[in-house]
């Protein structure tokens, strides 16, 4: 193991190769842009190909047909970019096709504040793309989760078959830490393949199968439409209903990883902070604070954001009298708790001026509930 000071994007890009990424394609946006360059310096002494494309658009492309041609694929960007790649996204989903996206995000809408932070694409992440879809989304608080999410972003894709994001915002992408390296990870390894009667959309080959590569042997077809288990369009419901379903159980699956939470001092709380992503590191700070002050204080952090953790909640609901829920927006995460939450008050918290909380301005709101 080795231990290094990286930035966010360079985590992100070495944790990529790491875990087997070969290929990228991507556009230059801020506050993203290092991980673009990085790849293009290191992917190429892996034997990997980096592309620099016209636009988000074709980025996204890109790494879908690489990931059909047998590479597994990355890319990044930002909120501009982000939104263009929705309907690839949306590809990818009803593909199946493993692919990674990083985004960091900022502030908007539209070009906005590019290099400031904000947690204004929370909802895009899940909800971004039409139709009913699966989706995991990871929200990283440090540089060494950055490294660690993308590598569990690049199995989890492979194993569900799905999209993975990777939220990151402009100060996790920029700030620099102390990030171990392992000399070797855990990487998911799908199964011998059958090629005989291979069917990439049967129920035996959804959760850990495998989408055989192009140009292996065997004939079968992909579509963004409804398809049958061979890949080929169909206009039958009954099989439309059998594709949204398969969506279902890999959202069903993928509840294993939503739960992995962080708790502090939440045993005898009687106030609940639920940050996540680089509000956390402020909302530790606070809850310490708060303690020295006889304020029975913790927190709940999500390390994944979609599917939405919501077991750890539902435990407290009712044994605290206040869940403060800070975001950097006007509002997103908190209305998904609310849906959860009957018994306790649910508070929001937001700041959306380009700026991270301030611990004392936590301090101020928790104070101000307890008078």
């Amino acid at each position: 193991m080795s231990l290094k000071l990286l930035q966010g994007n360079e985590a992100a890009a070495l944790a990529a190769i790491k875990a087997g990424v070969r290929f990228y394609a991507g556009y230059p946006i801020t506050p993203s842009s290092e991980v673009a360059e990085i790849m293009s310096r290191e992917l190429p002494k892996v034997n990997g190909i980096f592309i620099q494309m016209e636009d988000e658009i074709g980025s996204l492309a890109a790494c879908i047909g690489a990931r059909l041609g047998g590479m597994k694929a990355m890319t990044a960007t930002s909120g501009p970019g982000f939104s263009l790649m929705q309907e690839h996204l949306g590809y990818a989903a009803m593909t199946e096709v493993p692919v990674v996206i990083l985004n960091a995000m900022r502030g908007g809408p539209s070009t906005g504040a590019p290099t400031r932070p904000s947690q204004g694409d929370v909802m895009q992440a899940r909800w971004g793309t039409h139709g009913d879809h699966p989706i995991v989304v990871f929200a990283p608080q440090s540089v060494s989760e950055v490294f660690q999410f993308v590598i569990d972003a690049v199995n989890i894709s492979e194993i569900l078959r799905i999209p993975v994001v990777v939220l990151t915002d402009e100060i996790t992408s920029h700030m620099r830490e102390k990030v171990n390296i392992p000399e070797t990870i855990e990487i998911f390894t799908p199964p011998p393949i059958v090629k005989e009667n291979y069917l990439p959309y049967s129920d035996d080959n959804n959760v850990g199968g495998y989408l055989l590569p192009f140009g292996e042997g065997v004939r079968y077809h992909i579509t963004g439409l409804i398809h049958r288990e061979d890949g080929f369009p169909s206009n039958n419901p009954e099989i439309a209903r059998k594709n949204l379903d398969r969506f279902k159980k890999k959202m069903e699956k993928a509840l294993k990883y939503a739960e992995d939470v962080e708790e502090y001092l939440i045993e005898d709380a009687e106030i609940i902070f639920f940050p996540y992503g680089i509000v956390a590191r402020a909302v530790k700070e606070v809850v310490e604070i708060l303690r020295k002050k006889g304020v029975k204080a913790g927190y709940i952090r999500p390390k994944i954001i979609w599917p939405f953790p919501h077991t750890s909640l539902e435990k407290i609901d009712g044994k605290v009298e206040y869940i403060i829920v800070p975001e950097m927006n006007q509002g997103q995460l908190v209305y998904e708790i609310m849906a959860y939450v009957k018994n306790s008050k649910v508070i929001p918290v937001n700041r959306y001026d380009g700026e991270l909380f301030d611990p004392d301005e936590l301090v101020k709101s928790a104070e101000e509930l307890i008078k």
